[in-house]
Formats: C-alpha cells, sequence, structure tokens
C-alpha cells in the first residue's frame, strides 16, 4: 500500500497507552505529589486516570478524600507543579516503552507536508514533555494542547485548532482534524467539532467499547501503520 500525501489534515495524539507505556509513572506521581500538598490519599475505588486530564484527576481525588472545593484550588497549582518534578525523576529511572508501529506511523506523518501534527493530552506541558523527551519523539510534534491548557479535556481541541492556525495561518474544520486516542473520552472530546477520531485499543478499552463510543476508525495497535496512515490521511 503506497502512502498517502499532500491531504490537509490536523493530527493530535494522545500520549498515555497511545503513543507510549509510561508503565504508571504518571498515576504514581501524581498521588505522591497529592499525598505531599495536600496532605491525604486513600483508595481509589474504581477511579481511573484514563481519558481524564491531570488538573482533574487531583480534583476529583483529593474532594474524594475530604479536601474541601477552596482549598482544591488553592493548592493545585502546586500540586501539579510538584507532580511534574516527580514524573520526570520516575521516567529517566524507568523509562517509557513506545507502542507498536507508532515511530513508523508518526515518521509518515511528520513527512508529509499538508499535515500538521500535534499533541492532544490530558497530561500537563511539562509531564507531557517528560514522558515524551526519552522516546525522541517530541520534536515530532509542532504543537500541543495540554491539560495545563483546560480542566476539561472536551476544551481541548478547539485550543489545538486556534494554536494551529497561529502556527501554520491554516484553519482546521470537521475531519480535517483528527484526534487519535485509546479512550472513550479521546473519541468524544472533538465531537462538538465534529472531527475524525481514530480510535486504538493499547489501553484499558477493547476495539468494541472504542466502536461503541462512535469511533471512525478503531485499530488493536498500529503495528500496520500503514493502514492506519490511511485512515488518517483519506
Amino acid at each position: 500500500m503506497g502512502i498517502l500525501v499532500g491531504m490537509d489534515r490536523l493530527v493530535l495524539f494522545d500520549i498515555d497507552c497511545t503513543l507510549i507505556d509510561a508503565g504508571g509513572a504518571g498515576g504514581r506521581s501524581l498521588m505522591v505529589a497529592i499525598r505531599e500538598v495536600y496532605g491525604v490519599g486513600g483508595s481509589l475505588d474504581g477511579y481511573t486516570f484514563h481519558g481524564r486530564t491531570d488538573p482533574a484527576i487531583v480534583r476529583d481525588l483529593v474532594m474524594m478524600w475530604g479536601i474541601e472545593g477552596h482549598e482544591v484550588d488553592g493548592r493545585l497549582d502546586s500540586c501539579l507543579d510538584r507532580y511534574a518534578e516527580l514524573v520526570q525523576t520516575e521516567v529517566l529511572e524507568t523509562g517509557v516503552t513506545v507502542l507498536p508501529g507508532i515511530r513508523d506511523l508518526v515518521a509518515a506523518l511528520t513527512g508529509d507536508p499538508g499535515i500538521v501534527v500535534g499533541l492532544l493530552t490530558g497530561n500537563v506541558e511539562a509531564g507531557a514533555r517528560s514522558k515524551l523527551h526519552p522516546t525522541g519523539l517530541l520534536s515530532c510534534f509542532r504543537l500541543g494542547a495540554y491539560g495545563s491548557d483546560a480542566e476539561r479535556r472536551d476544551d481541548l481541541p478547539a485550543i489545538a485548532v486556534e494554536r494551529a492556525r497561529a502556527l501554520t495561518g491554516r484553519t482546521f474544520t470537521g475531519k480535517s482534524i483528527v484526534v487519535i486516542g485509546d479512550t472513550p473520552a479521546d473519541v468524544s472530546c472533538g465531537a462538538h467539532l465534529g472531527v475524525k477520531s481514530v480510535a486504538v485499543a493499547t489501553g484499558k478499552h477493547s476495539v468494541v467499547e472504542l466502536a461503541a463510543a462512535g469511533a471512525d476508525h478503531v485499530f488493536g495497535d498500529f503495528s500496520d501503520w500503514r493502514e492506519a496512515h490511511a485512515a488518517i490521511a483519506s
């Protein structure tokens, strides 16, 4: 199968369980930061970090563990700053794994002059950079929309679109915007903009679950990166 070129696209990747597996480094670092800054901890009681932004995770957990709303806001930035320090150290010590097909897929997309490749992630920007830096992939992403930009994941696609317009002078709309991720939240976050969603079952959610969430294309993984590239660029 040949590589399609020249299609006008803004392609936005989630990070955790889409590009990489960080072995839970983010979750462990966030829990330590919460204990240090808020002085609380406890059971997750089925709570999942997947598909949420870092600020939303902190807010949910500390309120579940007894911190009042005004206290959450007052210490949130300090907690996220501490988290960024901790995750940088942990990633350097434990490393991360680039998921199947990702290197080839990202290289093909970045080599296409009609495609702008960026990040759309619930990670705060400093955490995102720390996780991607060891992989050598960070420089492939020309822009990003991060959990540090908005607490609601649904607000991030519009931020990415505006940053792409400022960077390139091009306005991306509808299916020319492609959001790639591993959770139903990735599938739904750009629905109000009419984006194309490409889901990959390399996280906690199955192909069946991601298809049921309404993804335009679903892959078990990106081992067949040419097929994924065709779905993104078509």
